[in-house]
Formats: C-alpha cells, structure tokens, sequence
C-alpha cells in the first residue's frame, strides 16, 4: 500500500452510487486526508457555496442527480479555484472529456479505474498544490521584501518553481488526450 501523503488534503467525494462513494471515502480516510462524501450533484453545489475553500481536492461523478459533475466542476473553480477536481464516469466520450479539461478539470477517469491510477493522480494533484502554495509564500516574500538581499535568491527558486509547473502542465497535456484511454 502506498504511504500517505505528507500533505493532508481536505477531499469532497462526489458520487451517487454508494458502493463507490464508499470505497473512495475509505481509500482517502485510509490515507490520513479527511473526506466529506456526498451523493449528489445539487448538494455538491450546495456544499461548495457554503465551505469551498475547505476542499483541496474534489472527486465528482460526471452523471449526477440535480446537477452533473461538470456544473460541479464549473462551482468548485469559480468559488476554488485552487481545488483539483477530477471527474469520474462510467459513461466516458471523448466529447465530456475534452468539456471537463477545458472547465479545468485535474483530470478525468473512466470507471472502473484501478486505485493505482487514482494514487498517482492524487499523488501529482498534492505536490502541485504544494508547489503553488510555495510559488505564492515565496511571491510574497519578495513583495514583503523588495530588492533586498535575498530576493536574487528568491526570485530564482521562483524560476525553479515555475519551471517544474510548466513541466507538470505538459505532463497533463499528455494524460488530458483524450486518445489515451485510462480505463482499467
């Protein structure tokens, strides 16, 4: 088994079929990351309007009661939009694909997916956000700071952190085509 991310992650899990909702619920609670399950789309929405900036990572099914996993999408990056969503579905297009990475969604996976699949995904969405957190401590600092003697310093791990983003977005270009199947 995988070892916990040394990053929690605060997880909204989106999914109206019980027996899946409960697995990823047990798989993240298994992780240490804390999780609020919900079983449709309009609670999701619901959710996210009253305690977006709880969630760092959101798991939503793409078809839902109320309102589908995109209109779940399209809430958590308006109202978060630092949260990774990843969009699950059984019912995988090309077309929903395409519409969720463009919404921006993290990442997008058919059912059934292998858990597997989901810890390197997990994995690369928590050290993202860490390398945004850090990008946004260190531009802090250097506003804080103006030219004094570190910013030289800090400006270049900016550079450095911007250059590991840049690599991570070609990545997810690359996983995002939705020529690659990801079904396990």
């Amino acid at each position: 088994m995988p070892q916990p991310s040394s990053r929690l992650l605060h997880v909204l899990v989106v999914d109206d079929d019980p027996p899946v909702r409960e697995l990823l619920v047990e798989y993240f609670r298994e992780r240490g990351h804390e999780v609020t399950a919900i079983a449709s789309g309009a609670e999701a929405v619901s959710e996210l309007e009253r305690r977006a900036s709880t969630y760092s990572l959101i798991i939503s099914d793409l078809q839902l009661p109320g309102t589908d996993g995109l209109g779940v999408l399209r809430t958590a990056r308006t109202l978060n939009p630092a949260a990774m969503v990843i969009i699950i579905t059984g019912y995988a297009s090309i077309e929903s694909a395409v519409q969720a990475v463009r919404l921006g969604a993290y990442d997008y996976l058919t059912k059934p997916f292998s858990l597997g699949q989901l810890d390197v995904i997990v994995q690369r969405a928590a050290e993202r956000q860490a390398l945004e957190a850090e990008n946004r401590q260190l531009a802090r600092q250097i506003e804080g700071h103006g030219p004094a003697a570190g910013a030289p310093l800090l400006a270049e791990r900016l550079a450095a952190i911007d250059l590991r983003l840049a690599r991570i977005e070609q990545l997810l270009r690359g996983i995002a085509d939705p020529s690659r199947s990801r079904s396990a």
